[in-house]
């Protein structure tokens, strides 16, 4: 928060770009986070690509935008984002679809002692054939289900019909029942 003096000599605080930028880093991090990773698979990759996400954040309040609501915002600056880094040629050649998901290093989860008992080959399993869905289908499959997000909100953030996202979560879906035996 900016500092200024009132008239009395004291300190005030001033809300301005920083003081927001904090606000929403805080509410919005572990969530960015949690979606880029999910959406990557390789923990720095997401890192790097939730830190770009924070720093346009950053960027757009330093220049005075204001959006009706920053999750939304956020959350498609991170899908374009994730996008980006998929399709650049370097990212092909070095990344490594072996990459197991450790939920334990994914911020904001903590598993209690019935998800402990998951082991790690059945992590593997689950994580494993959720890579093999085709990227559109992990990015409404995230939103959809581990976001939260309505059928309606999903496609419209994605510039897709609703039946569009309802045939990709379909068929995300079956492909994780068949690959996991019916569990998913």
């Amino acid at each position: 928060m900016a500092k200024e003096v009132d008239r009395d000599g004291g300190l005030k605080s001033v809300p301005g770009p920083r003081s927001r930028f904090d606000e929403l880093y805080r509410a919005h991090a572990v969530r960015i986070g949690r979606l880029c990773r999910w959406l990557l698979s390789d923990p720095g990759e997401a890192e790097d690509v939730a830190q770009e996400v924070f720093l346009k954040l950053h960027r757009a309040l330093e220049e005075g935008t204001e959006a009706q609501a920053w999750e939304p915002w956020l959350t498609t600056v991170a899908l374009n984002a994730c996008r980006d880094r998929r399709r650049s040629a370097w990212w092909r050649r070095v990344w490594q679809p072996a990459v197991e998901l450790d939920e334990s290093k994914l911020p904001g989860l903590h598993r209690d002692a019935e998800e402990e008992l998951l082991g790690g080959e059945e992590r593997t399993r689950i994580w494993v054939a959720y890579r093999a869905l085709s990227p559109r289908q992990r990015e409404v499959f995230a939103l959809r289900h581990l976001e939260g997000w309505s059928t309606e909100e999903v496609a419209q953030m994605l510039g897709m019909s609703s039946g569009s996202v309802k045939r990709h979560l379909h068929r995300a879906i079956g492909h994780l029942r068949r690959t996991l035996g019916g569990r998913a």
